[in-house]
């Protein structure tokens, strides 16, 4: 049996997951099902093909079948963390814990269930005993320094840090470090980690992608395009190294090279948002027709002033409810590393899964305007919108975000998406400028600097306001002036 187990890890190791799961499926038909660790292992591979519900199952009957079993209680509570079922992950984690088990994974899990429940200081705890156990695991060190970073910590890299210089050949963890200085806006810093590890280590491509991002956000593109063109030709395959390559080609003008290559990865995943975002922009460049029907602001961005879901009088008295309870969630002192906006703060788990009644309410709301959107649009089938509107649509993913003075979202897309929102639940007294658009939604504008292509559509917000619009349009907002703070609640939906 543990041959058979050994095998389906190796099937998983080299990505073969339908391979190893009929693998898991003979273990358990030749156990009559009564193998605990063949169900951990068939979790696992069900998990990385995406089938979550069905991983749940797995390590349910592995649970039921050995109750103590820690490490089937982990692998259900990371599941439930990754799921953002906060509440039953942090229990079935606290379980395997009381029972013994000591891991960097199961405090990494720990610490993401702690954090969507809103108690930081006890998340933070967790990912430093994760850093403790291995200090080496850029995973638990980005999550300790992000969760610092949001916290207002101004040494939030500081273990990273610590660890890079004890361990000057580890290549992973200083590449770690330059994407999260990167993110944090410090260049500088981010450069001479990366150059340094260069130059211990020699040109590993994946170290001067890292750095042809640094140097492109820098404005240096001629040498960022070096750097990336290396990059691209020693992992041709690398959809990250070709992503950047295409963003410089693109700021440095060239469209006419960016586009085969990006028509290339359309082909190949023509859901991906992303590609579909880049082609809008090189045909924009380029002043194809295609860019226009892409980006028909009149057809595809569509405004919404919500009316109240059953139990509520009018949409002012929902959203102050639910500001009060948004609020209560925007704990953080500034944004997160890994998202759009900037000066402000997002909540840390979809609110999808927040049991609160009230926010339910709202979300709600917004059945009705998605399928009036979805009526709006159509069916035809050469269109990346319309053709994917075959029936209904699921929500997936949502989430809050509080700006404050200063505070914006860079331009960017939703790369799993299909239709995106934003929707105002309160928004500050300067909105009302038309000339300054303070705190606006724009459009159009890429996430990358390129010249001739800046925002051309924008969007007032009001509180009761939806907006929903194509997941693969740029769109960004204009900084927050006054004092006072804009909320809102976006998600994304993607045919049910």
């Amino acid at each position: 049996m543990q041959n058979a187990l050994n095998t389906a890890h190796d099937l998983m190791r080299r990505g073969a997951l339908r391979e190893a799961e009929a693998v898991c499926q003979q273990a358990l038909t030749a156990s009559n099902g009564r193998d605990p660790q063949a169900w951990v292992t068939l979790g696992m591979v069900l998990r990385q093909q995406g089938r979550l519900s069905d991983a749940e199952s797995a390590y349910r009957r592995a649970i039921a079948l050995a109750p103590n079993d820690v490490y089937a209680l982990h692998a259900l509570g990371a599941l439930l963390s990754q799921m953002e079922r906060a509440e039953e992950a942090l229990a079935v984690l606290n379980r395997a814990q009381s029972l013994g088990l000591n891991a960097r994974e199961l405090h990494i899990n720990r610490g993401r269930a702690l954090l969507q429940l809103y108690h930081p200081q006890e998340a933070e705890r967790d990912y430093e005993r994760a850093v403790a156990i291995e200090p080496r695991d850029p995973v638990a060190q980005s999550s300790l320094a992000q969760l610092r970073y949001m916290r207002g910590d101004p040494a939030f890299a500081r273990d990273m840090a610590a660890a890079v210089m004890a361990n000057p050949a580890d290549a992973g963890l200083h590449l770690a470090l330059g994407e999260l200085l990167r993110r944090a806006g410090n260049l500088p810093g981010a450069e001479s980690v990366l150059r340094a590890v260069i130059r211990s280590q020699g040109p590993i491509p994946e170290l001067r992608a890292a750095l042809a991002a640094v140097l492109h956000e820098a404005g240096r593109l001629k040498e960022a395009e070096i750097e990336a063109l290396e990059a691209s030709v020693a992992r041709p395959q690398d959809v990250g190294i070709l992503e950047s390559l295409i963003g410089i080609m693109l700021g440095r003008g060239r469209p006419e090279e960016a586009m085969p290559l990006i028509r290339a990865q359309r082909r190949r995943v023509p859901y991906d948002q992303r590609w579909i975002a880049y082609e809008a922009t090189a045909a924009r460049l380029l002043q194809e027709p295609l860019y226009r029907q892409l980006y028909d602001y009149e057809r595809l961005v569509k405004v919404y002033d919500l009316e109240p879901p059953p139990g509520w009088s009018s949409m002012a008295r929902l959203n102050a409810a639910v500001a009060a309870k948004l609020r209560a969630r925007h704990q953080f002192n500034t944004h997160p590393l890994d998202q759009s906006l900037r000066n402000g703060s997002q909540t840390a788990r979809s609110l999808l899964t927040e049991p609160d009644p009230t926010i339910q309410a709202l979300l709600s709301a917004f059945a009705a305007p998605i399928a009036s959107y979805m009526a709006s649009v159509g069916s035809a089938q050469d269109h990346p919108i319309s053709g994917r509107n075959r029936g209904g649509a699921a929500m997936k993913g949502c989430w809050s975000v509080e700006l404050r003075r200063n505070g914006f979202h860079v331009n960017h897309v939703h790369p799993e998406g299909w239709i995106s929102s934003a929707y105002y639940v309160a928004v500050p007294q300067d909105v009302e400028d038309t000339q300054a658009k303070s705190g606006w939604i724009k459009f159009g504008e890429p996430g990358i600097p390129v010249a001739g292509a800046g925002a051309e559509y924008f969007v007032q917000p009001r509180p009761g306001r939806l907006v929903l619009f194509p997941s693969y349009m740029w769109h960004g907002t204009n900084a927050i002036t006054g004092d006072e703070t804009r909320l809102t609640v976006a998600f994304d939906a993607v045919p049910a």
